[in-house]
């Protein structure tokens, strides 16, 4: 059985795998990897962005670690054969409904946010994203012609139901219990009915089964207001597919860059976890060795200690990027100048 699958990708995407390799290498000689082509360069060889070949892969390996998808080379492409197309097959094929992006600052890099240490320092919170409902993949989605030439109409449908709801606040109450015990559920309940729904189903799953831990509803819009002015407060906060994609990159900049946050997706216990760097494919700087590789080898840290079963290489990984980065290892992004491999070797000489 393959333990970790890797899909480097598009642009940035092999650089940062590259590094990932090398790490796993020196942490540990028993761990069964492959690699597949994924997006723009899967529809280059193979037509389409995600082969059944390597989706079949990905959901009988333990854990799959995706680099990045998509570029201006493959902007013209079918929708459906698009880069992006594979990322979002890929979460739906496997099953992934819960997104963990932690949003944490590490101790070196509290100067480098936009915001002032005060603000940052010490600041350790997780966005919790349902992933495979909502806007994104809800039906139907199409653009059509108006009458009369004027124009044209764009549809997108936002859908959900109890169970995709309640499946994700599940997590997100799990994991405050084994952190500050705080959940925040953001959505927009006062302008969606979808959001109402959101809100009815958290409201009853923790008076339910979660009590325990302490409740807090927010607005989506006053959550990205509260981010940038007292992210402190927050310990967990759920949210769905959208607000989530567009809250927890505001929170990256927080920590001092896109760089450095990791993120896992998780499904039911039993199946592989999907993890990947935030970052993007970057293809303005593909190719220049400049990448920062950290968000791509905390992914692996994720993924060690939540699919692969190895929490004590999970600490050893993370204590080694925290050390490389207080000895000044910095890459463009974090205001320094060595390059991705360079910060691959300093991470690698704190293991």
């Amino acid at each position: 059985m393959t333990d970790l699958l890797l899909l480097p990708g598009d642009g940035i995407g092999p650089e940062v795998t590259a590094q990932v390799r090398r790490v796993a290498a020196r942490l540990t000689n028993d761990l069964q990897i492959e690699e597949r082509p994924f997006g723009g360069i899967s529809f280059d060889q193979h037509g389409v962005p995600l082969t059944d070949e390597t989706l079949a892969l990905a959901k009988a390996s333990k854990a799959v670690l995706m680099g990045a998808v998509g570029g201006p080379k493959w902007k013209d492409a079918p929708r459906d054969k698009r880069p992006e197309a594979g990322l979002l097959g890929l979460r739906a094929g496997m099953g992934v409904f819960a997104n963990l992006r932690p949003a944490l600052c590490f101790q070196p890099l509290a100067d480098a946010s936009s915001l002032k240490r005060e603000i940052v320092e010490g600041l350790d919170f997780m966005i919790v994203r349902e992933l495979t409902g909502g806007i994104y993949f809800g039906e139907p989605r199409y653009i059509e012609d108006l009458p009369d030439g004027q124009g044209k109409r764009a549809v997108d449908t936002q859908v959900y139901t109890t169970m995709e709801i309640e499946r994700v606040a599940r997590v997100a109450f799990e994991l405050a219990r084994g952190r500050r015990n705080k959940v925040h559920s953001a959505e927009k309940s006062n302008v969606m009915d979808t959001g109402l729904l959101w809100r009815q189903v958290v409201t009853e799953l923790h008076a339910r089964d979660y009590a325990d831990v302490e409740l807090e509803h927010i607005l989506a819009d006053n959550a990205a207001m509260q981010i940038v002015k007292n992210p402190k407060q927050f310990d967990v906060m759920v949210t769905d597919n959208l607000f989530g994609d567009i809250l927890s990159d505001a929170a990256a900049q927080l920590t001092g860059s896109l760089g450095m946050l990791p993120s896992a997706a998780l499904g039911l216990p039993g199946t592989p976890g999907l993890y990947e760097p935030i970052h993007g494919s970057a293809p303005d700087i593909a190719g220049k060795g400049i990448a920062n590789p950290l968000a791509a080898i905390l992914s692996f840290e994720m993924a060690l200690r939540w699919s692969l079963g190895r929490p004590e290489l999970a600490d050893r990984l993370f204590a080694a990027v925290e050390r490389a980065l207080e000895k000044g290892a910095r890459t463009p992004d974090l205001g320094g100048a060595i390059g991705t491999e360079a910060m691959g070797d300093a991470v690698l000489a704190e293991l």
